[in-house]
């Protein structure tokens, strides 16, 4: 009778270092000269003597996923683009609070390890990176048999970023009278997909490679499209105009993200009219019926970061943007808030300002 083995239970040894061997070069490609050490290691280095030009260096962190948008991914078995989600959704945190994201470290839990695949994702995970300016210095690959399917799998990461004390950026900072620079979104990015799959994906919906004129390619397609990844671009916006706020639009739409960064007596107006949602966005709420309101707490309707700064500023703001790729345009005001104003969105985590979507698209 031949013993029980790790690789009776499910896990492949042998099937995760050839993983490693082939995310070598995606992972040195998405360095920084800070990096310490080569890949591979217990833990990833990074040189700390680098803060040393700061006066008062405050390090800033912050962890996510890319929530069902996995699924996507596996029913269309591309996975190479995940991993900039994944990214995105981690440095643009970062960013908001003036911080320049230093570096990061990847999770992948999965039920059977596909190295092909695993590298594919791991691959995404340094283009993100090497899109945001920091280093990818190491990760983690869990074999999880027994507990996920063989094909099923999810992302998290980490990341650490840097920010001079005196610069850091927050609700004290914005004024009634600032504006609210919107920066366009490349889709969905990573928010809302258990809504857009239910639409699109369900019995009634088109389906995933459905070919539709509207998006000019198929669902599936236009679900992958990854994530605009901002971080490079704010950092050039601080270091050119005065910038008081920035906000990442994420799950709780417009209204709860940008609630969160006002001060509690203020009050932003978003003016639906500045601008028109991808026809993603008009695709889902027509096949869903889904309400508008619905749409916009779930959705980033097009809009995937703002700045908030002063209405002098705004159109250097968006002339440096459109230098840089990114479509911008002035979507809103921030003003004094009302005695009992309420907005359409309370501040995710609670506080903060209100924020009322006015104007129709």
């Amino acid at each position: 009778m031949t013993g029980a083995s790790y690789a009776a239970a499910g896990v492949d040894v042998e099937a995760g270092e050839r993983a490693v061997a082939l995310m070598r070069a995606s992972v040195k490609a998405a360095q920084r000269p800070e990096s310490v050490g080569d890949f591979g290691g217990f833990a990833g280095l990074f040189d700390a003597s680098a803060l040393t030009r700061y006066r008062k260096p405050l390090l800033a962190t912050s962890t996510d996923g890319v929530g069902t948008k996995v699924a996507v991914a596996r029913a269309m078995d591309l996975h190479d683009t995940i991993g900039i989600d994944l990214v995105a959704m981690v440095v643009d945190d970062l960013v908001v609070v003036g911080a320049e994201p230093l570096f990061l470290t990847d999770y992948i839990a999965t039920g059977a390890v596909v190295p092909e695949r695993i590298a594919a994702i791991v691959a995404g995970i340094a283009t993100g990176c090497q899109l945001a300016g920091c280093a990818l210095l190491g990760g983690e690959t869990a074999e999880h048999p027994g507990l996920m399917a063989p094909d099923e799998y999810d992302v998290a990461g980490a990341a650490t970023g840097v920010v001079e004390a005196d610069a850091l950026l927050g609700p004290d900072r914005v004024l009634a009278g600032d504006v609210v620079v919107a920066m366009g979104a490349s889709g969905l990015h990573s928010n809302g997909y258990s809504l857009a799959r239910y639409v699109l994906l369900g019995d009634k919906g088109p389906g995933l490679h459905a070919y539709l004129p509207e998006l000019d390619r198929t669902v599936g397609e236009e679900l992958l499209e990854p994530t605009r990844i901002y971080a490079k671009d704010c950092l050039a916006l601080i270091d050119a105009v005065t910038v008081h706020g920035f906000s990442h639009i994420t799950g709780g739409g417009l209204a709860a993200n940008i609630a969160r960064v006002l001060p509690a007596h203020l009050a932003a107006e978003i003016d639906r009219s500045t601008w028109s949602p991808l026809p993603i966005f008009n695709l889902i709420r027509q096949l869903g019926a889904v309400d508008q309101l619905e749409l916009e707490r779930t959705l980033n309707m097009g809009i995937g970061m703002v700045a908030i700064l002063p209405a002098v500023e705004a159109q250097n703001a968006i002339d440096l943007l459109a230098a840089r790729g990114v479509n911008a345009w002035v979507c809103g005001v921030v003003r004094v808030r009302g005695d009992g104003e309420v907005g359409d969105s309370a501040g995710k985590g609670g506080g903060g300002g209100v924020v009322m979507l006015v104007g129709q698209h």
